[in-house]
């Protein structure tokens, strides 16, 4: 059984990590699924390369909607901002002169002051989002074709290298792009020194540590993959290699990442989602949390709508149509909770990229625009309804369920992957009790979902 339970930790043990291999999991199914019926296609160099240049923005807007949607909210205008932002930024390089590196600041500036703007409303006004952001939705779309006459307009072609750009060629014939391969060598090397890392800081604290072969084990899989993926990227046609978006994006997901799980502020949105009442009597200022969410919502809306129109050479009156609803679909599809207080940046990039490779392996095997707007549809709502069902059968989620009786608490007992998202689901529902911990009480491993809890309760 010790080998059994070894074998376990290879795929995520009880680190704060264990939550996503499920949903890696099922995005590795789904790239051999369409792998093999698309002839291998899915996986051919150019098509990988299209499909993070094509889907970068929406992952961009993904990272957003789960801080969004983890503090209780939902954004329904980012589509709309950010075809107002880019129509904004077009405007600014071809008749007012702005330089495009100047250009791009005055965009984020737009996006910051739209945030603003529904922020106050949200946070200090107290309308719902919902109808905040619904409101924004019709507001910027009017705007965008108001500022743009509904007309296309062009954008210079230094601009374009943020959304249609890729990494350069230099050093010696290989094959390959050697920026790309340098490039994961890089993660390759940082995903081991992590890795040791780890151990180290467990073998100080004296902490349960996986046996040396464990870690061995799961290397040797990322390290593979890594390269793999490096290769694949780096062997498509001439002139192209993996996307800038692609490297913005990586950016992002590495600093929301680490906002969102090790900082204070991060912990604070988990806890204004999981009970808003609660954080506030535990100290926390849910306004300035609120505010901070719908803004910085918008600034990236704006970021991913400079993007596409890097990518397209121009803006114009579809921009951002129904973005918001892909976003939405990557969070849910990715392990948030409806009821907010769970949700995470890595899951929610994941999700998204599960709806990306169902896009693209639909296309490729030639299923038509509307039947796969029905697939997604059902896929996101089948998705949902298992997870709601299971929370309220006092059963684990579907990533918890993946990931079942591989974390364990403080006094090494198994505990299930969704405990605390049933608390949270049932407190939220007036069933559960209310048994919250100060804000910013974590598991000493990390996670934010293993929050230390009293042992009595009192009713909610």
């Amino acid at each position: 059984m010790s080998g059994i339970k070894d074998l376990k930790k290879v795929f995520g043990g009880n680190t704060s990590n264990a939550r996503q291999f499920g949903m890696i999991a099922t995005l590795v199914v789904a790239i051999v699924i369409f792998q093999f019926l698309t002839g291998g296609l899915t996986l051919e160099p150019t098509n990988l390369i299209a499909l993070v240049s094509q889907y970068s923005y929406i992952l961009i807007l993904a990272i957003g909607m789960v801080m969004v949607i983890v503090a209780g909210h939902i954004d329904l205008s980012v589509g709309s901002v950010a075809a107002f932002v880019g129509i904004m930024v077009a405007t600014s390089m071809t008749t007012w002169n702005f330089p495009w590196p100047v250009a791009i600041v005055f965009g984020l500036v737009v996006g910051a002051a739209i945030g603003a703007w529904q922020g106050f409303w949200v946070a200090y006004v107290g309308v719902p989002a919902f109808i905040v952001t619904l409101a924004g939705m019709l507001l910027f779309r009017g705007a965008n074709q108001f500022v743009g006459n509904a007309t296309t307009l062009p954008v210079p072609e230094a601009y374009t290298v943020i959304g249609a750009g890729y990494l350069p060629e230099f050093g010696p014939n290989t094959g390959y792009n050697n920026a790309t391969l340098l490039l994961g060598l890089v993660l390759a090397a940082v995903v081991v020194w992590r890795e040791f890392r780890l151990r180290r800081v467990q073998r100080t604290m004296g902490s349960e540590m996986a046996p040396l072969w464990v870690s061995f084990v799961k290397l040797a899989v990322l390290v593979a993959i890594i390269l793999y993926a490096a290769t694949l990227f780096g062997g498509g046609r001439v002139g192209t290699s993996f996307p800038v978006s692609g490297i913005i994006l990586g950016v992002l997901v590495l600093v929301y990442g680490f906002i969102t799980q090790n900082t204070i502020f991060g912990r604070h949105i988990y806890a204004v989602g999981g009970n808003s009442h609660a954080a506030e009597l535990s100290g926390v200022n849910a306004k300035r949390i609120n505010f901070f969410v719908m803004m910085n919502m918008s600034v990236l809306a704006a970021l991913a709508g400079m993007i596409y129109v890097a990518r397209a050479g121009a803006s114009g009156p579809q921009d951002g149509l129904n973005w918001e609803l892909d976003a939405i679909a990557s969070v849910f599809i990715g392990g948030a909770a409806v009821a907010g207080g769970i949700g995470t940046v890595t899951g929610s990039i994941v999700g998204g990229f599960v709806i990306a490779v169902l896009n693209n392996g639909l296309q490729l095997m030639g299923v038509g625009s509307d039947k796969v707007q029905m697939i997604k549809g059902l896929v996101l709502l089948i998705a949902v309804a298992v997870d709601v069902y299971n929370k309220s059968q006092g059963r684990p989620s579907i990533t918890g369920f993946l990931t079942r009786g591989l974390r364990r608490d403080k006094d090494g007992i198994a505990a299930p992957a969704a405990s605390v998202e049933t608390t949270t689901a049932g407190r939220q529902s007036g069933t559960g009790t209310s048994t919250d911990a100060p804000a910013g009480a974590v598991h000493p491993n990390g996670d934010l979902t293993d929050v230390q809890r009293p042992k009595s309760t009192t009713p909610n």
